[in-house]
C-alpha cells in the first residue's frame, strides 16, 4: 500500500472533530458514524496500541459518503493520520450510547475495528504516541506473577463493592463476578475476560471514567491510564478479541518481522495473552501445525548462540482453512 504523503494533525479526536460532526447533524443529519481504531503491535515483546492525545484517545475519525465501504473509511484516515499502513483489519463492536451525542436528538454510533501492524517512528507526527496497552490495564499483565495491585487494591475495593450491595442475592452475585473474572476460589484466570474485569471494576467505581457522574466524596479510581470517553472500554474489547483470536486463527504472524526466531514468536504470543508458555509445548504445536518455515538461515541478535530463523508458511492459508489451527495459551 503506498505511503500517504504527508500526516494530518491529531484532530480527528476531540473538539475541532466534534464541531464537525455537529455541523453535520445541523445540517439535517441526526445520527453520525464515528470509527474507532485498536491498533495493535508488539514490540520487543511489550503488545503496544497506538494513541492520541497524550495516550488518552485511540484513533477515531468520521465515517464521510465518498468512503467505498466502513473498512475502506477506517483504513483511508488511519493511513493519512498516523502514516501506517494497515494490515489484518477486522471489526470489533459497534456502540450507541446516548451520552457521546451533543443533544438529545443527536446520537454517534461507534463503530471500532482492531487493527494488527507493525510499530515503526519515521513519518509519525509527534502528537501519536505507541504506548504499552498495559499502561491502561495494568491488571492483565501476568507474565512475572499475578500484579501486587490486584491483592492490595483491587480485590479489596471490589470485595467493599460486593459488602455495600442493597440486598444478599445481589452481593453473592458481585461475589461470584470477581471470583469468575479474577480467577479466585479455585477458578481459573482467564485471559479472555478482559471487557468483563473492566466492566466490574466501571460498576465498582474503581475506573476513573466511571467518575465523570460521581460525587467527589467517593474513594479515589484505582492505577490504569484513563482515556476519553469509552476509549479504554473498547481497547478492552479488543484486547479481548486478540487474545481469543490468536488461539485458532494465525493473526499473530501479522506482528511479525519477516523473518524470526521461535524464542521471538512465543513472546510475541505471551505479551498478547498476558502470561507465559510452556516453551516445549508450545514449539511442538507450532512444529505440528506446519505454520512455520525455517529460511536456512541464523539470527546473531539472540545475545547467545545463534538460532534459527524462521518464516510464516502464507500458503497454508489457502491450503486448508486453518480449522483447528491454535496457538498453546498455557501456564508456564
Amino acid at each position: 500500500m503506498s505511503r500517504p504523503e504527508r500526516s494530518l494533525q491529531p484532530q480527528a479526536s476531540g473538539i475541532r472533530l466534534r464541531e464537525t460532526r455537529a455541523a453535520a447533524i445541523a445540517g439535517g443529519h441526526g445520527i453520525a458514524a464515528d470509527l474507532i481504531a485498536v491498533l495493535v503491535a508488539v514490540t520487543h515483546g511489550d503488545p503496544r496500541v497506538l494513541t492520541l492525545q497524550d495516550a488518552r484517545a485511540l484513533p477515531s475519525g468520521p465515517f464521510e459518503l465518498e468512503h467505498r465501504s466502513l473498512q475502506s473509511g477506517l483504513r483511508a484516515w488511519v493511513e493519512r493520520q498516523t502514516r501506517h499502513p494497515l494490515g489484518y483489519v477486522e471489526q470489533l463492536y459497534t456502540f450507541a450510547d446516548r451520552d457521546r451525542g451533543l443533544g438529545p436528538d443527536q446520537r454517534f454510533i461507534s463503530i471500532s475495528y482492531l487493527g494488527l501492524t507493525r510499530e515503526r517512528v519515521e513519518g509519525v507526527d509527534c502528537a501519536v504516541s505507541w504506548r504499552s496497552w498495559y499502561d491502561h490495564l495494568p491488571w492483565e499483565d501476568r507474565r512475572t506473577g499475578i500484579p501486587p495491585m490486584i491483592e492490595s487494591m483491587l480485590l479489596p475495593r471490589l470485595r467493599e463493592f460486593a459488602e455495600a450491595a442493597p440486598d444478599l442475592a445481589t452481593g453473592h452475585d458481585r461475589l461470584n463476578r470477581i471470583a469468575v473474572t479474577f480467577g479466585l476460589d479455585g477458578r481459573p484466570w482467564n485471559e479472555e475476560l478482559v471487557l468483563q474485569r473492566y466492566e466490574l471494576m466501571y460498576e465498582a467505581g474503581l475506573i476513573p471514567e466511571a467518575r465523570r457522574n460521581r460525587p467527589e466524596s467517593e474513594p479515589a479510581p484505582l492505577a490504569g491510564d484513563s482515556m476519553i470517553l469509552d476509549h479504554r472500554r473498547i481497547l478492552a474489547t479488543g484486547i479481548a478479541r486478540l487474545r481469543s483470536k490468536i488461539k485458532y486463527h494465525p493473526v499473530v504472524f501479522e506482528l511479525m518481522p519477516e523473518t524470526f526466531t521461535l524464542l521471538q514468536l512465543q513472546r510475541c504470543v505471551e505479551a498478547l495473552a498476558g502470561r507465559l508458555l510452556h516453551k516445549q509445548n508450545f514449539r511442538r504445536l507450532i512444529e505440528q501445525q506446519q505454520l512455520v518455515e525455517e529460511t536456512g538461515t541464523l539470527s546473531q541478535e539472540t545475545g547467545g548462540r545463534p538460532a534459527k530463523l524462521f518464516r510464516f508458511r502464507r500458503d497454508i492459508l489457502t491450503e486448508r482453512a486453518i480449522v483447528g489451527t491454535k496457538l498453546p495459551i498455557s501456564r508456564s
